[in-house]
């Protein structure tokens, strides 16, 4: 096929579909805050003991938080483990000794006894820096948190043109969308830039540390036995959320946090959300059931997730976007060494969505993780939009991860997770428009549709028709120079899928054993020797289903994505109850609702309602990125209008955000009626 017959078929595909709203952000300086101490940020944060916290310590506080069964749930859990262990997550089962328990038994008794609050947020809000706030055992719904507004008029000021609160309006209204907020900084004395600055390095107006190196943790056998629920406390672990917050525990500019040992679950977008912070460890947690994502994070340095498990998130389990481009890319005035800037390891993310996503989400090291039973088990892509730095996705090291029976279907009827975005069931990973991955020594296994695919995202439709940094609409920017050798490939529908777009160099696959692939002959770069040999020429047929199924979704239609492929081996099936619709009602919409709006709310509109919806989501995809007079892609509202008809029309499409929606179509002007 001719380069420009494929320009013409795919030309702008945009995997919004991992995307997602924010303030205009800011990658933090690399460097530590040393106006506290010890000095805050310019590493991953080293957590403090739990035996620590009922010692005397100069410059520090330890506030303890309770409710009146704390110790009786700590006998009952310290006695299932000393019986039959404790999970760390699913494929990590651990033992507690005696000696160990007796221990744990005698630290929670003197924090007990130091217990001042029964709820957490006022633990944090009280707390300064280099404090710690620990959590016994217990149910935390924080009713004195739930019960202030969401969208409370008072806040309106504080609101941007996206919906996105400021800083200063999080701050202020610490929990209009979120459980508990840890805000680490003071409100800068001056005025955040309007419109954003084109650099995203260093965050502009940052006020002086007021929470920074603050610890949270729980204090029982493992994160099950300290829960933080957002929604619905009777559905347990499980469905339906029945939200009454958006995030369930928000970090802030909160450099040098530290959260361990709990459970968060039930909450609207987000159970855990970290964002615009330097030096961060979220360990020993567990996040089930949000809307959106397990974990959120977002313009990050130096940070890590660690021992973890995330299950049934609308979106993703974890998400790292817009890390901080340390390594390929970067601007090395910033970063003179190229480093990773986040790192996550032994996790355990299944029965979502995606088990991995990360728009825009670079220099981020991803190994020795279990993906499995999601319907797709890794995305990282590219989605550029006011707020969304750091196009083009760049650097990630992805490696002894297991991605393994990615065929759960949450499109099905009988589905306890409600999909947000349309992904392709039965598939182990995608790159979809990224560089410089390097993609070694993981096994894929029993992904019944495709164990890996990689396919490009031309920069005309992320950054329309003027240039921005890193995005130039006449250039082809994404996916280049990825690796993908040294993997086991076994019982995968098919190993190696390649859009092999005309222009695409320096992809190489090579030392994964015998493997099927489409094409047929996939380049191995004389090992990975000769990069330079590897060259795309387009794939009508790849190309095409692309275009289906990103640009034309409708019922009835030709994608295959929400039918569970056929097992090439005999392999257990999984099914799950089901699940009660989520609907937003179809009240006076506002700005701060555009995140919220999904296709059950489109099928309740009126004509105005949705012409003021579409008018709204116009402002935000089309406003200003990064750089002076560049703009984001819009459509017309009729376009609009006929594209949602359509994907709305799905069976399973209820949830679906029509933000999403409305980010992928847009890349395809020329394809839509």
């Amino acid at each position: 096929m001719p380069p420009a017959a494929a320009t013409v078929l795919v030309l702008g595909l945009v995997q919004g579909a991992q995307a997602h709203i924010e303030r205009p952000s800011y990658w933090p300086s690399p460097g530590p805050d040393c106006s506290v101490s010890p000095c805050a940020g310019g590493a991953v944060p080293t957590p403090r003991s739990l035996a620590s916290a009922v010692e005397t310590v100069p410059g520090s506080t330890t506030r303890v938080v309770c409710r009146p069964d704390s110790l009786e749930r700590l006998d009952a859990s310290i006695k299932r483990a000393l019986k039959s262990g404790y999970d760390i997550r699913p494929h990590d089962h651990r033992t507690l000794g005696a000696a160990e328990a007796r221990e744990l038994k005698r630290i929670n008794r003197a924090l007990f006894d130091l217990c001042r609050y029964s709820e957490i947020q006022p633990a944090v809000t009280d707390s300064r820096n280099n404090d710690r706030v620990v959590v016994l055992p217990g149910l935390y719904t924080e009713p004195t948190a739930r019960k202030k507004p969401t969208h409370d008029p008072a806040c309106e000021e504080y609101k941007l043109s996206t919906g996105a609160y400021s800083y200063l309006g999080e701050y202020m209204c610490q929990n209009d969308a979120n459980l508990i907020a840890v805000l680490g900084r003071a409100p800068g004395g001056g005025e955040d830039p309007d419109p954003p600055l084109v650099d995203r390095h260093g965050i502009p107006n940052l006020g002086a540390c007021v929470r920074c190196n603050l610890q949270v943790e729980g204090s029982g056998v493992s994160a099950d036995d300290v829960i933080v629920d957002a929604g619905d406390p009777s559905s347990g672990n499980g469905g339906p959320r029945n939200s009454a917050k958006d995030v369930g525990i928000r970090a802030d500019r909160a450099d040098g946090f530290v959260l361990r040992n709990v459970t968060v679950r039930h909450a609207e977008e987000h159970n855990i959300y970290v964002l615009e912070s330097n030096g961060y460890l979220l360990d020993r947690f567990k996040a089930f059931y949000a809307g959106e994502y397990g974990v959120l994070t977002f313009v990050e340095d130096h940070g890590v997730i660690q021992n973890c498990e995330a299950v049934g998130n609308g979106d993703s389990g974890l998400y790292p976007g817009s890390g901080a481009k340390t390594a390929a890319g970067r601007d090395e005035k910033v970063y003179p060494t190229a480093r990773y800037s986040q790192q996550i390891r032994y996790c355990d993310s299944h029965h979502n969505t995606s088990g991995y996503s990360g728009t825009d989400g670079s220099a981020t090291w991803v190994h020795h993780n279990n993906f499995y039973d999601n319907a797709l088990g890794f995305t990282t892509d590219v989605f550029t939009a006011a707020g969304h730095p750091g196009f083009p996705q760049q650097g990630d090291l992805i490696e002894h991860n297991d991605f393994f029976s990615n065929n759960f279907n949450p499109y099905l009827a009988d589905s306890d997770v409600v999909p947000t975005v349309p992904v392709p069931v039965g598939s182990g990973m995608w790159i979809a428009g990224g560089d410089d991955n390097v993609v070694r020594n993981n096994k894929f296994r029993d992904n019944w549709r495709r164990g890996a695919m990689l396919f490009a995202v031309p920069d005309a439709f992320v950054c329309s028709e003027q240039p921005m940094t890193g995005c130039d609409p006449l250039k082809l920017s994404t996916s280049h120079r990825n690796q993908f050798y040294g993997n086991q490939m076994t019982g995968n529908g098919l190993d190696f899928w390649w859009d092999a777009f005309p222009g695409n160099f320096a992809n190489c696959w090579y030392s994964n054993g015998t493997v099927t692939t489409s094409p047929a002959n996939l380049p191995d770069c004389l090992n990975g020797k000769a990069p330079f040999l590897s060259i795309g020429f387009g794939n009508l047929g790849n190309e095409l289903e692309l275009l289906t199924c990103m640009a034309n979704l409708k019922p009835g239609g030709p994608c295959p994505w929400f039918t569970t492929p056929k097992a090439p081996a005999p392999a257990a099936s999984r099914t799950a109850p089901a699940d009660a619709p989520h609907t937003h009602g179809t009240r006076e919409l506002d700005d701060a609702m555009l995140a919220a709006m999904t296709c059950h709310s489109w099928q309740e509109m009126t004509t105005g309602q949705r012409d003021h919806m579409l008018d709204k989501m116009a402002v935000f995809m089309g406003g200003q990125i990064d750089h002076p007079g560049a703009r984001g892609t819009t459509l017309s509202n009729k376009k609009a209008t006929s594209m949602l008809n359509n994907a709305c029309g799905l069976s399973f499409a209820g949830p679906f955000k029509l933000y999403k929606l409305y980010a992928r179509a847009a890349a395809f002007p020329l394809q839509l009626p």
